[in-house]
């Protein structure tokens, strides 16, 4: 078939042509993104009851839907956040690959069944139940130099003008406002003037559900109608109101000489917010951010330029003096971590061009594997558009090994047919059909050899399986097509381009003499192992125990920590600290980080905290966004211990910082996170009580940094103490006094209005003067039932039916997988891998956690111990694939050992590489240390297949396997310099990304380093030891089988 091709190269050239247009065609249409999918799909419940605390929230709303969320298919885990601003959200975590969709249906058929048993307050606002990407592409934020356009103004614009059109675009899923302030008519109450009046504020709740109404009034001459009926009338009524003035006329009581009592009597109204938790600033200016979340599967890259393109066009109909800013855009990551691999692809095209032509000594010969290797690179493209895979940084780390791996089967063929052509004296033609015949076998058994490697890994669960799979379904794409590039065109250009006796420069003669001299020094080598063999048996033996030993040394981690751009800092305040204070300290914190040259923007959230979701007066969130990677020397691990520096030495709360987690969407932050759940007793004073415990036996501990939570359920309360016995002799309803301390002290959700096509929401509450004080819960008056002595009944304050008492209590409560937790954060020290500090903190929680606590993992952690042994599986997988294909292809259970042994010295190698740099036992290297497994059998293979051909020709067997070891070690020394020095640019890669392409590089550097000038010397004797001299396999019968 091969022959075929060479005395048909336009044949040969047409079918790589097709290659490369089908590769071209689908990289313009592939989604780019830094990662793929591989954050578990989100869904997220979020439910309101204004006026409740943390703990009547977690009961009366988290439980009963919590009770329902165990069992939905595919269900991870899922945590719930209730706080004392009202909100409650639950997260429902789904394993990798679950259809969102349907996991969103199926948590909204087991909310519904929970729903009868909400209270009637949650019922009325509504649970949300919406499917959620954790991954926030970018954040818009809306700010103005006009003082009356504030955050009420600017919020309101944003739903009304900016939101939908965000939404519209291709390959957004959702678009929120941090702390939104979406208009609500405000009732502000002066409950001294409702006691003199003797209005209760059932009485106000009332009046506005009778007179902000729409009725339905019917129709004048509506059918049936009598026979002389001309005309019809619709009849319309005054409907819902609309500006605050209509409902200030909102008459209360008319009776008596009095005469009508309004609302703006006891009341003043005002067209506000619905809340005032949250506050956004950037660079100190008031603004609203807007959050923009990427689709699943979506291009990150375009759909930030299209997001940037809407804006634009929508400022040219902002008001005026308002504009937008963008703070935080990891869409510059992902430009500029592309950008770096593309460059890192470019050196490594480069190097590998000058090792061939190193070898090669002739341009006509290094421009063959020079067209060889873009076909195959191009062609896999298209092949990721079949597999409905992304441009992201598996496939472009893939295709930078991949540019070393399909070069070889190129200067396989080559180097045969240049050393036929020398020593045979023959022709380009004859050589070239000679030569494929030689080496078709090793090409085809390298071919399946490197897919048996990584096609089963393909199959791995998880995140870690995801990741291995886009990694190796790319080399594996690109193998396949480079194989059938090097035998269809590469012989053919042999044929065509090569020409018999190039002139040798002095350079290259001292270069090949040189090598010639190492070439003696291997064989010379390997002679003396085949005529040692215990020496090499005991050298052999001892590699692998090396190898075991390191494997236990290196620490394993997950993913490591990358430089994203920008950091996280946590402003935490004193319990009970109010939004003005918390904001003062976050201004404080920004005005000295921004005076850093590395800092670009500094864009606060004051009121919500981030690594727990949750809004709380006394918490602040900062993302602080650096100045491109290429202009400045500080990262982002030195900008954290800035940030630490500022906010331990603030006078008033203190601020840390963080940096994000290096997947977007597993947990908040880097480092780990846990959970200390209590399984029996649900007092958080004594869950708190365990879990300081734990976290100083985690202190105490050198190797764990950063330990940390949030979880404080001793916050200053107040118990207010209802004597009912008291309150029933007095005819008021018990419930009437919680529904005024609601509509006071709280906020009371009555009904909707309308305004510029949208519903907002009608509240009551009391005048911010009437609710600063302790004391002012008492002066709330409730009124009693009508009686004969008393019609309208008395106003009683609240001071004669109840007392105030002070206590303690939390401000936010979090519930895992239905119990009370608390969540720890922390991290390994320097030197201590993520998953070494996983380890210990399990070590810590066995010996310090008392009957009835225990911790659970998650985010990135629970990840992390979830893969576990996914990569031993992986590696398993490899070596067997390997066997298998080796021995059908070899027709012999033995000789694929000889292949097999070789695996040990690349592992080593890799080991020893990332020991010294200090790096992690993570999930690239050990992509890295799959693709070893296939590039170490694949030298072994060259020289096995040559050998068995020698015994073929009657040499003998150790003659056979050093002639083999002598042919081919120039091929496999260039191939492999080749490879090698194509992930040079990885393994001392710089900016943005560059921890990802160290950590691969490194250990495939090192690995190769072994396998090429190691391993080679032992291949030989493992030849000798499991082939068996009077057996010998004749490859001959398949090439003439073939060529006739």
């Amino acid at each position: 078939m091969t022959r075929f091709f060479i005395t048909r190269p336009i044949f040969a050239s047409v079918l790589s042509i097709i290659i490369v247009l089908a590769g071209l065609a689908a990289a313009f249409k592939l989604p780019i993104a830094q990662y793929p999918q591989i954050a578990p799909p989100t869904v997220l419940i979020t439910a309101s009851y204004p006026g409740a605390s943390a703990e009547t929230l977690s009961k009366t709303v988290a439980a009963p839907i919590e009770e329902q969320l165990s069992g939905v298919e595919n269900l991870l885990y899922f945590n719930s956040s209730s706080d004392s601003s009202g909100t409650l959200t639950i997260t429902a975590t789904f394993d990798i690959g679950t259809n969102v969709d349907q996991a969103t249906f199926n948590v909204s058929n087991r909310v519904n069944i929970a729903l009868p048993r909400l209270p009637e307050d949650v019922r009325r606002t509504g649970v949300v139940v919406q499917k959620r990407s954790n991954d926030i592409l970018l954040v818009v934020m809306l700010i103005s130099k006009k003082k009356e356009h504030d955050r009420l103004f600017l919020s309101n614009y944003a739903t009304l003008n900016v939101l939908d059109e965000f939404k519209r675009i291709k390959g957004v899923g959702d678009v929120t406002i941090f702390g939104g302030q979406d208009y609500s008519m405000r009732v502000w109450l002066r409950p001294d003037r409702m006691a003199q009046l003797g209005v209760s504020t059932s009485d106000i709740s009332a009046a506005i559900g009778a007179q902000n109404a729409q009725y339905a009034a019917g129709k004048i001459g509506a059918e049936p109608a009598t026979p002389n009926q001309q005309l019809a009338f619709t009849v319309t009524a005054k409907g819902r109101l609309i500006e605050p003035e209509e409902f200030g006329n909102i008459i209360i009581r008319a009776q008596g000489p009095n005469g009508v009592l309004r609302l703006k009597d006891v009341a003043r109204i005002e067209l506000g917010a619905q809340t005032y938790n949250v506050a956004s600033a950037l660079n100190g200016q008031p603004g609203v951010a807007l959050p923009i979340f990427l689709q699943t599967g979506a291009n990150a890259l375009e759909t930030a330029e299209a997001i940037k393109a809407k804006v634009d066009e929508l400022k040219l109909k902002f008001p005026e003096g308002m504009d937008y800013n963008i703070p935080y855009d990891t869409s510059d990551f992902v430009k500029a971590t592309i950008k770096e691999v593309f460059h890192t692809f470019g050196e490594a095209l480069i190097l590998v061009v000058l090792v061939v032509f190193l070898f090669l000594q002739s341009w006509r010969a290094t421009l063959i594997p020079m067209i060889a290797v873009p076909i195959s690179i191009i062609g896999t493209f298209a092949g990721l558009y079949l597999f409905g895979f992304s441009i992201n940084l598996l496939t472009l780390f893939a295709m930078i090994l991949a540019i070393g791996i399909v070069v070889d089967d190129a200067i396989v063929v080559l180097e045969n047919t240049e050393r036929l052509m020398k020593e045979e004296n023959l022709n380009p033609l004859h050589a070239a059909i000679k030569s494929i015949a030689q080496v078709q076998a090793a090409v085809v058994a390298i071919v399946l050899v490197l897919c048996a490697v990584f096609v089963p890994v393909a199959f791995q669960g998880g995140i870690a399986g995801e990741l291995y799979r886009q990694f190796a379904v790319t080399v594996a794409i690109s193998v396949v097509i480079s194989g059938v590039v090097a035998l269809t065109l590469t012989p053919a250009l042999c044929a065509m381009i090569l020409k018999n006796g190039h002139h040798e420069n002095a350079f290259f003669k001292k270069f090949n003499q040189g090598f010639n001299r190492l070439t003696n020094l291997y064989t010379g080598t390997v002679n003396l192992t085949l005529h040692h063999k215990v020496i090499g048996a005991v050298v052999f033996g001892a590699m692998v125990v090396v190898m075991i030993f390191l494997f236990r040394a290196v620490p394993g981690g997950f993913v490591p920590p990358e430089d994203q751009g920008y950091v996280i800092s946590i402003v935490v305040m004193p319990d009970g600290a109010t939004l003005k204070r918390t904001s003062q300290t976050t201004e404080n914190i920004r005005a000295a980080v921004a005076k850093d040259p590395a800092t670009a923007h500094e864009f606060a959230v004051n009121g919500f905290e981030l690594l727990t979701g949750a809004n709380k007066t006394n918490a602040a969130t900062m993302f602080v966004r650096m100045t491109d990677w290429d202009k400045r020397t500080t990262n982002a691990d030195q900008m954290v211990g800035k940030l630490i520096g500022i906010g331990m030495s603030q006078p008033d709360g203190m601020g840390f910082a963080v940096n994000p987690p290096a997947i977007r969407g597993l947990g908040s932050a880097g480092g780990f996170e846990v959970y200390v759940q209590s399984h029996g007793d649900t007092d958080p004073i004594k869950l708190a009580q365990v879990m300081n415990n734990f976290m100083d036996a985690m202190r105490a501990n050198p190797q764990l940094t950063g330990i940390n939570s949030f979880f404080r359920p001793t916050v200053p309360q107040l118990f207010i103490e209802v004597d009912e016995a008291k309150a029933l002799s007095q005819n008021v309803k018990i419930a009437d006094i919680y529904a005024t301390l609601q509509s006071t002290m709280g906020s009371l959700y009555v009904n909707d209005f309308n305004r510029s096509g949208r519903t907002y929401r009608v509240q009551l509450q009391a005048e911010a003067d009437y609710r600063m004080k302790p004391e002012d819960l008492g002066k709330v008056y409730v009124r009693s039932q009508p009686t004969a002595e008393s019609p309208d009944g008395n106003m009683i304050p609240m001071s004669a039916l109840a007392k105030v008492s002070n206590i303690v209590g939390a401000e936010q409560l979090e519930r895992y997988n239905g119990l009370l937790s608390a969540k720890v954060f922390g991290s390994g020290a320097p030197g201590v891998s993520s998953g070494d500090a996983i380890k210990l903190v399990e070590k810590i929680a066995k010996e310090n956690l008392p009957d009835g606590y225990q911790i659970a993992w998650t985010g990135q952690a629970y990840q992390e111990r979830r893969t576990g042994s996914a990569a031993l599986v992986a590696f398993g997988f490899a070596t067997i694939m390997v066997f298998l294909i080796l021995a059908a292809q070899f027709e012999t259970w033995a000789l694929p050992l000889a292949v097999i042994m070789a695996i040990p010295f690349a592992m080593t190698g890799a080991l020893i590489a990332v020991l010294t740099r200090g790096m992690n036992n993570d999930i690239y290297f050990q992509i890295g240390l799959i693709t070893l497994i296939g590039l170490a059998a694949k030298n072994a293979i060259l020289i096995v297949e040559f050998a068995s051909q020698k015994m073929e020709e009657g040499m003998p067997l150790a003659e056979a396997a050093l002639e083999a070891a002598r042919l081919r070690f120039r091929p496999i020394v260039m191939t492999s310099m080749a490879f090698m020095l194509g992930i040079i640019p990885l393994v001392f890669a710089t900016g943005a990304g560059a921890a990802a392409r160290q950590s691969m590089g490194t250990g495939v550097f090192g690995g190769m380093l072994l396998a090429t000038f190691i391993a080679t010397i032992f291949i030989p004797l493992f030849f000798t030891w499991l082939t068996n001299e009077k057996k010998v396999r004749h490859h001959g019968h398949i090439v003439e089988e073939e060529s006739v």
